[in-house]
């Protein structure tokens, strides 16, 4: 499944490129992730990998993401390489006006969901996702244009 989000955040890309890229601050805006472990020494960059469990319906996933691409203030990719519900999210950050232009690309497979979660046709559960993602973005537009 695939989708693409995108939204204007009143501050500049640096900044909104700082939060996104700092993978232990995910739990203040991605509502299903509720712990993060980075598992390589040094800082974020290509090739930085951490441990992620997050809270799904069907009960809490664990997923080892690997950052597939680092450009500073304008990309950065985070892919799943272990763990259920595969995804690759590429996150792109476009001067405005404004701020930001803030473009997610998503790829996600509900594949490794338990439950009734894992029943979900391909359409109920992009429509799901998107909507999962869309308001994770509105969180992160909150925290960064509140300074946090």
């Amino acid at each position: 499944m695939a989708f693409q989000i995108s939204l204007d955040i009143h501050r500049p890309p640096s900044d909104v490129f700082t939060l996104v890229a700092d993978v232990r601050k995910m739990p203040s805006w991605y509502e299903a992730v509720k712990e993060v472990t980075v598992t390589t020494p040094g800082p974020s960059g290509t090739g930085t990998r951490f441990q992620m469990v997050r809270s799904l319906p069907g009960g809490d996933v664990h997923n080892d993401v690997e950052v597939t691409s680092f450009d500073l203030d304008k990309e950065i990719t985070f892919r799943s390489v272990e763990g259920p519900t595969p995804f690759r999210y590429r996150y792109r950050f476009a001067p405005t006006a404004i701020g930001t232009r803030l473009t997610l690309e998503g790829e996600i497979s509900g594949a490794g969901l338990r439950g009734v979660a894992g029943l979900l046709n391909d359409g109920l559960a992009s429509e799901l996702f998107k909507r999962g993602m869309k308001k994770n973005l509105q969180a992160l537009k909150a925290v960064v244009e509140e300074g946090g």
